[in-house]
């Protein structure tokens, strides 16, 4: 069996979603996953704030222009008749819903309830879509079958304890779709993946059952050996392993969660990554090995603040890092790249919610300087203990760029350069022209 995951892009319209089908082969068993909507979660997220804020009247406004927009939806993706009156009770249904929050206490337990709706909507229109052309197909809802631990961590087994008998269920079926990014928590409360979504949904799914692939079909033509947006005559990259993959999404390659790929690299479960506007383009396969001994993909990440920790007493001093470490860890502020020296730590972060609150205590250990407007760049590949000349070569790339951090080493797969922002479209670029040109 396939995990199909399908973004919001991918079911952004009437016309969109019923060319699913041009890449869904209703024969082969499959679990398809689909986002919301295009743009309903960011509608969503505002009635949320709006309920949250007491602005019932804004709230109302909302959801209602929203709902206009699903019955125009529903006219155009259902025919007439008893199937567009199918789908206009689910739309009813679920904003008459959403209009009746207005009316009692709302909380964050309740801005969960809402921001699901997106997907409950969506899966529940294309099934509908699906039975009015003859298709057969079984809804699954994620949230008998997706659920957190007391650590907001995915509870796998779980998953696999409660989904594996719905598809026992329907031994003749072939199609199942279920909804992304929901999911109960150890409370038994709606909520939501957060990391990755829908993504991490497919990912989840897959490793629970052990499936034989995870598609992820996006606007993109897999992950690109640079950032397209910035630098011409970018390729997709054929293959990528589990670890490179992770890399580049987390130091900016949008494509992808870094969190997505985590449960299918633990069950070893291919994903492939494709584009719904060219599904016949070959995307880009991630599995557990890659291509050795070459340079794969260049990426950026912005919003990165550095901070430098200077103290004498850092000399020999047992147990220094792990005090600082300590102060970013009380204020749930996760590090990107560290360097070291006899008296001086660097490092960054891209979270600055308490920022001010971290850099106070850290003043107890030294003198502390900040540099904001940072952004990392991440060149991604293999670089082994015993591979030379590379790093060499993304340096030389660089000459004429100032560089504030650089960590090469912390793993086999890249090499993380701290520049200034403003100098991130020429680095890129410059890249781009030595490594892959």
């Amino acid at each position: 069996m396939k995990i199909l995951k399908f973004g919001g892009t991918s079911v952004g319209s009437p016309e969109r979603m019923t060319k699913l089908l041009d890449i869904i082969n209703p024969a082969e068993k499959q679990i398809v996953v689909l986002s919301a909507v295009s743009g309903t979660t960011n509608s969503l997220v505002e009635i949320a704030s709006k309920l949250l804020k007491e602005d019932k009247v804004s709230a109302l406004a909302l959801v209602n222009a929203l709902k206009a927009k699903y019955n125009d939806f529903i006219v155009e993706l259902l025919p007439e008749g008893d199937f567009r009156n199918q789908g206009q009770e689910v739309v009813d249904y679920h904003f008459g819903f959403l209009a009746s929050l207005a009316n009692d206490i709302f909380t964050a337990i309740e801005e969960k309830v809402v921001l699901a709706q997106g997907e409950l909507l969506s899966t529940t229109l294309y099934h509908i879509y699906l039975k009015s052309i003859g298709v057969p197909s079984v809804l699954l809802p994620a949230l008998d079958f997706m659920k957190t631990d007391e650590d907001n961590e995915p509870d796998i087994p779980f998953t696999t304890a409660h989904l594996q008998p719905l598809l026992d269920q329907h031994p003749d079926q072939t199609l199942f779709i279920t909804q992304g990014f929901i999911c109960r928590n150890s409370f038994g409360e709606v909520d939501n993946l957060r990391r990755g979504g829908s993504d991490y949904t497919a990912s989840l799914l897959g490793a629970a059952i052990m499936a034989e692939e995870v598609q992820i079909w996006t606007d993109i033509d897999g992950m690109h050996n640079n950032d397209p947006r910035i630098v011409k005559g970018t390729k997709p990259i054929a293959r990528l392993s589990f670890d490179e993959a992770a890399e580049l999404a987390y130091f900016g390659a949008k494509i992808l969660h870094p969190q997505s790929v985590f449960p299918a690299q633990k069950y070893k479960i291919p994903v492939r990554l494709l584009n719904t506007m060219e599904p016949k383009a070959a995307g880009t396969l991630i599995a557990a090995d890659s291509e050795r001994g070459k340079i794969k993909s260049i990426a950026a990440k912005d919003g990165i603040t550095a901070i430098k920790i200077q103290s004498s007493r850092m000399l020999l001093a047992y147990g220094f890092l792990r005090r600082v470490f300590e102060i970013f860890e009380r204020y749930k502020t996760p590090i990107d790249m560290i360097t070291t020296s006899e008296v001086a730590v660097s490092l960054t972060i891209d979270v600055t919610d308490n920022l001010d609150k971290i850099v106070e205590e850290l003043h107890a250990f030294g003198t502390v300087e900040l540099d904001t407007e940072q952004s990392i760049v991440c060149v991604v590949g293999d670089f082994g203990a015993e591979k030379h000349g590379y790093a060499a070569r993304v340096l030389d790339s660089l000459k004429h760029i100032p560089i504030r951090m650089i960590s090469y080493g912390g793993s086999n797969y890249n090499i993380s350069l701290l520049i200034s922002t403003p100098d991130k479209t020429e680095a890129l670029r410059s890249l781009h022209n030595r490594l892959f040109e």
